[in-house]
């Protein structure tokens, strides 16, 4: 009988399932969309169970739309956004205590402070768990929730990244693979465990962090109250699977040297493959362990990359949401049709995209997004390409980062919505100075969760064959050396502007 191989990803917007066959074409696919609630300003919380509801829908629309047979289920991965915090209080019960803190809340900021305090700055840190303290990382949700509801914590027994709730919906079990768990800033990054040490010195317990495996390790087995909500078969092999930056690499295909990952989604990711663990001292990206048994991985994350262009959209863009509204069309083109009338670098404008603070390559929470250089002669297309601008000038940030680590960058894949253009691709590799390409599969990390199921059930004999089996480099763009001149001189203005600013933005926050 063929096997099949589910992939699931739980996004910030919604909960993405791939199905593929033994050879890795992908069958079907659909999203699952649920809220984001932001009860407070730059915070940003969802219901887990809302993501356990989705992945069963999904789940049944592939099976009702492709007519498989459920006993030729080979396995499922999971994906899921990175250092989302679900407290669980016992193991008879799977509704979470409160809703999960997201990756992109910024509410943390005292807690980071005090953690970087208690091991001895920032530096040390560094060195223990190979990241500095962020806002977005898992650790300081978990001080926060004890600083500031005491009695929800008091009844903490698990802790569970997003997709590791998925799992223990599936299986039962408490279990998470080393990309994700690298994310919490309590694992031990080096040796591919949790650092028992730094667990203790902030006060938490060893036994609230679930036992991590290799991405495509087979962690449990689908159980009889997933399978009847499913119609999935009992005993249907579940594995480590990854973070989302993990997956959509494996995805990508970014399983070797020279190939990097562009990923303009919610946030913009430039993500990098190692052989072994490499560290920024300034802990500007992020070095953490890669879904490639073995392997490790250097990424960079801006917090508003693709959203950024989602803001000028809901708010900016009225006219093209009403132009595409029964015309098949979508905004984002109509926007980008505006955008190209602007000459490049906009004549000095510039847009500075940290509607939700940042992350990289400046660690601000109380970064503020802003246009500058606007002039009596700046127009609503210059607008929107100063975002476009704006946005690939914060990947170029991490692009410059890892050259300077000695990371080799021969091609970068982009991927995200911000792939979809061809004028936005054009416009990255004249940025980045490096050939831009898109790959011929795109459902990235959804892909990447259902190659490490098909990988760890034994239909492939490692990650990085699958993906020379699945994914290859498309439609490719080269830098035109004019245009990289003239970036090249904005990108370096652009670079000056933060630092102007930066003073300011604590005041503003707090205005």
């Amino acid at each position: 009988m063929s096997k099949f191989y589910f992939g699931l990803d739980a996004g910030t917007s919604g909960l993405k399932t791939v199905l593929i066959d033994r050879s890795g074409k992908v069958v079907t696919s659909n999203t699952q969309n649920y809220p984001v609630y932001c009860p407070k300003p730059l915070w940003s919380e969802q219901d887990p169970q809302d993501w356990w509801e989705a992945a069963v829908k999904g789940i049944r629309l592939a099976m009702k739309e492709t007519r498989v047979d459920p006993a030729g289920i080979g396995g499922i991965g999971l994906s899921g956004q990175m250092h989302g915090s679900v407290f669980l209080a016992d193991d008879l019960n799977l509704k979470p205590l409160r809703r999960a803190i997201l990756w992109n809340d910024q509410r943390t900021s005292d807690q980071c402070e005090h953690i970087e305090k208690i091991v001895g700055g920032r530096k040390k840190l560094i060195q223990m768990v190979g990241n500095p303290a962020l806002t977005g990382f898992t650790a300081p949700k978990i001080l926060w929730l004890r600083d500031h509801e005491p009695n929800i914590y008091n009844k903490v027994k698990h802790i569970l990244l997003p997709k590791d709730y998925l799992r223990l919906c599936l299986t039962g079990d408490y279990a998470t693979d080393v990309s994700d768990a690298s994310g919490t800033l309590l694992f031990d990054v080096r040796k591919r465990k949790w650092h028992l040490e730094l667990i203790k010195k902030l006060r938490l317990k060893p036994e609230w962090f679930a036992k991590s495996y290799e991405s495509p390790q087979v962690t449990g087995y689908m159980n009889a109250f997933a399978a009847k909500l499913t119609g999935l078969p009992v005993g249907v092999p579940v594995v480590g699977g990854g973070g989302d930056q993990a997956c959509g690499a494996v995805g990508s295909g970014i399983v070797s040297k020279g190939i990097v990952s562009a990923t303009l989604g919610t946030s913009g990711v430039v993500f990098a493959y190692s052989d072994t663990p490499q560290f920024d001292p300034e802990g500007r990206v992020h070095t953490m362990c890669h879904a490639v048994p073995g392997k490790w991985c250097v990424f960079g994350c801006m917090l508003a990359a693709g959203g950024s262009f989602q803001w000028f959209k809901n708010t900016l863009g009225r006219q093209e949401m009403e132009q595409a509204k029964g015309r098949a069309l979508d905004p984002y083109d109509l926007l980008i049709d505006e955008a190209k009338k602007a000459p490049p670098g906009c004549e000095g404008l510039f847009f500075l995209p940290y509607l939700t603070g940042e992350r990289c390559p400046h660690p601000d929470p109380r970064a503020r997004a802003c246009f500058i250089g606007m002039t009596a002669r700046t127009d609503r297309p210059a607008l929107i390409r100063s975002v476009i601008e704006g946005v690939t000038f914060g990947m170029k940030d991490q692009i410059q980062i890892l050259h300077r680590m000695g990371i080799k960058i021969d091609q970068v894949r982009a991927s995200g919505g911000g792939a979809n253009s061809r004028f936005w691709r054009q416009l990255q590799s004249d940025v980045y100075n490096v050939p831009v390409v898109t790959v011929n599969v795109t459902e990235g990390s959804a892909l990447g969760a259902a190659i490490l199921a098909a990988v760890g059930t034994g239909q492939f004999k490692s990650v990085p064959l699958a993906c020379g089996k699945m994914i290859r480099g498309i439609d490719g763009l080269k830098p035109n050396p004019k245009l990289v001149r003239l970036y090249d001189k904005h990108h370096k203005e652009f670079q000056k502007l933060y630092d102007c600013l930066k003073s300011e933005f604590p005041v503003m926050a707090g205005l």
